[in-house]
């Protein structure tokens, strides 16, 4: 080499190696083989099949290990895009001033919607912050769900600073995708970025919305009402309420012969307004089935695809008729949603006396994997009478092989898709209720005179717990619902269970997890599996940062998120902005309101805040103070969660007529009224007053 080209060389290397040298003179964020920012569009391959463009590719651990992560990646890696509502995880070189991590600090940029660049420009600032110091990570997610099919950038600027207080340095070979990206974001004075990431979100509505505009073009035949039967052959199942003198629900819960549970169904819960409803009928029709066995609906692209029927599958539908004469143009109709482990025969019968008292009759189905059996009946009596037996239309399946069929056995998805839980159920219940919609609208013969009985123009939808859940991501797909109230409801599903009361099937899950994921040690006396237990350590909103000491906590805080952004199409969240914020093309903004109990201890209220605040639905939001009714009366308990249909318990009708009194006059006004249930009472905020509720707020 000639001294020329040595000096040449020399001051090539100066320039190439300086930042070296000033990257490792202070804290910066990691980007190696094991540690970089996540989310990143690094983690997906090119899929012009898809609206996003792009297909989530996540590497894969040792499977003879870490079976359940393999499995749940194969899930993951059908996805189009990463989380709306994302765990970020930024990883450092060293130890940094937590105080200084703020929304102006750290960030995320908006580059709009892959398709219409709709929401380019938006901040979106940051919330529940964690630091892990046993991996100099810190985490944290969104301050509001992201927008779906949208390219957002993660910034990390120098405001960011290490343990003695200096700024932190630029530093990595950072995806150059993501460093041209940065370049779009506007940042504070003073700041510079040091790091970022680019990253699309999935698609998470575009299924429903897809198969609800093929429910939409179809013309399904009648429904069905002969579909009882007695000794003399087929009978319509229409019953006057006066007559019946019994009901029994044989609920299937077995596979063996003779596995059946009797159980009564109270008739008295009819006359909360003494004969108000008129008449009860059943009926079925047909509905287009999207799940495959294992109990998912596999993944189609979401730009040139469209989701594939499997099948069709005869649903069984319950209807309460108001007593009196029918009004010109036929019944407004409420469908109710029960919750979970409930069926039709439980909620929709609590609310329909007062509803058939403003002239509403209620329509419910039972939901994927409830109700027992397929073989399940009932058996009507009118006075001394034969029974009528009429198929009791349950959903659940011996899922799991062992011959019994559990409350709610079928509604999740079957191994190795366990990561999808409910997801698919849910939406295969919403599609149902789409085709039932459908069903009104093209004329529900009840009585058999040949003119519909129902009103197609005035349909409304209310739903509890699950109901509510499900209800919310009906609201916002389907067009031709005129008003809706989805009472305590909570999204996601895996923040639900996580918080409240079903948080034992959370550590069931996390137990059979292959390596298992829990943490602490089990309750000493306590039966399987209420003696599981797990600290995830995830802190709420808007609370202090969090340092991590809880060893595992961690990894049960990724599969967590991992769990959350798989059912990211099954949460309600993801469809509360399309019930009035961003109706759907075609669609109108819906009146709506949400009904939230303070302390819900099953559906806890960060859960339905999150639905509360996606959909801009403040002002539509009514609070039940249980805190308040519970000081007044012990009797109603600490747990609110069926304010609504808690007819059974000494100190709850008070209180349930009024939350359905609200319901109903809402519908009988077409959405235009909203009542404060108990006036200048205490007990109902009409509508909430801010801020919302963002702890859990449950009584000791």
């Amino acid at each position: 080499m000639t001294p020329f080209l040595a000096r040449r060389l020399t001051a090539v290397l100066s320039v190439v190696l300086a930042p070296v040298v000033a990257f490792a003179d202070g804290v910066t964020v990691r980007d190696d083989d094991s540690a970089s920012l996540f989310p990143s569009n690094r983690h997906t391959v090119g899929d012009f099949s898809n609206a996003t463009f792009r297909r989530v590719n996540l590497p894969k651990p040792d499977c003879a290990v870490r079976v359940s992560d393999c499995e749940d990646i194969d899930v993951i890696n059908t996805l189009d895009g990463f989380s709306t509502q994302p765990r970020i995880t930024v990883p450092f070189t060293g130890d940094i001033d937590l105080a200084s991590v703020n929304s102006d600090t750290v960030f995320l940029y908006n580059l709009g919607d892959t398709q219409s660049l709709r929401g380019f420009g938006d901040k979106v600032g940051i919330n529940q912050v964690l630091w892990d110091p046993a991996s100099k990570t810190l985490v944290f997610e969104p301050d509001e769900l992201l927008a779906e099919r949208s390219r957002y950038v993660l910034v990390v600027t120098n405001g960011v600073r290490d343990a003695s207080g200096q700024r932190i340095k630029q530093g990595g070979d950072h995806h150059r995708e993501a460093r041209d990206a940065a370049r779009a974001v506007r940042i504070g004075r003073g700041l510079s970025v040091v790091a970022a990431s680019l990253f699309t979100t999935q698609s998470a509505t575009s299924d429903l919305v897809k198969i609800m505009r093929q429910i939409k073009a179809s013309t399904p035949a009648p429904a069905n009402f002969m579909i009882g039967s007695n000794s003399t052959g087929a009978v319509r199942a229409v019953f006057p309420v006066a007559g019946i003198s019994g009901m029994l629900f044989n609920r299937q819960t077995s596979t063996a012969a003779g596995g059946f549970s009797p159980q009564a169904i109270p008739l008295g819960a009819l006359q909360v307004a003494p004969g108000a409803v008129g008449q009860i009928a059943y009926g079925q029709y047909s509905s287009p089935n999207y799940q495959a066995a294992g109990q998912y609906i596999p993944a189609t692209p979401t730009l040139s695809g469209r989701p594939v029927q499997q099948g069709t599958q005869t649903l069984v539908f319950q209807l309460f008729v108001p007593a009196g004469d029918k009004p010109t143009g036929g019944w407004p109709v409420a469908i109710f949603g029960h919750g979970f482990t409930d069926s039709m025969y439980g909620a929709p019968w609590t609310v329909a006396s007062v509803f058939a008292s403003r002239g509403i009759a209620t329509l419910s189905i039972n939901v994927v994997g409830h109700a027992g059996g397929a073989a399940g009946a009932l058996a009507v009596t009118q006075g001394t009478g034969q029974p009528v037996s009429v198929p009791a239309g349950g959903r659940g399946i011996d899922q799991d092989g062992n011959g019994l069929i559990d409350s709610t056995e079928g509604v999740n998805a079957a191994a190795p898709r366990t990561i999808i839980s409910s997801r698919d159920g849910l939406r295969q219940t919403v599609v149902d209720l789409m085709q039932l919609v459908r069903q009104v609208e093209v004329g529900m013969d009840v009585d058999g005179d040949g003119s519909a009985d129902l009103n197609a123009q005035r349909i409304y939808y209310a739903g509890q717990s699950f109901g509510g859940i499900y209800g919310t991501m009906l609201l916002g797909v389907e067009p031709n619902l005129k008003a809706g109230v989805p009472n305590v409801p909570g999204g996601s599903i895996t923040e639900v269970a996580r918080l409240g009361g079903f948080r034992f099937l959370t550590a069931a899950v996390l137990a059979t997890r292959q390596p298992q994921l829990l943490n602490l040690p089990p309750t000493p006396g306590v039966p399987v599996p209420f003696n599981l237990n797990f600290n995830e350590n995830m802190p709420l909103r808007n609370l202090p940062a969090v340092v991590n000491n809880v060893p595992g906590a961690t990894a049960i805080a990724q599969v967590l998120d991992r769990f959350e952004w798989v059912q990211q199409s099954g949460n309600p969240v993801s469809y509360a902005s399309l019930i009035r914020r961003q109706p759907l093309p075609g669609s109108v903004a819906k009146p709506v309101i949400v009904q939230v109990a303070k302390g819900d201890q099953t559906v806890p209220n960060p859960t339905s805040t999150a639905i509360v605040r996606a959909g801009g639905l403040e002002a539509h939001t009514t609070y039940f103070r249980n805190d308040l009714a519970y000081a007044a009366n012990p009797g109603v308990g600490k747990n609110p969660h069926t304010f609504l249909t808690g007819l059974s318990s000494p100190a709850g009708p008070v209180n349930a007529v009024l939350g359905q009194t609200q319901i109903a006059v809402f519908f009988q006004s077409h959405g235009a009224t909203v009542i404060d249930p108990d006036g200048p009472g205490t007990l109902y905020e009409v509508p909430i007053t801010p801020p919302l509720p963002e702890g859990l707020n449950f009584i000791p």
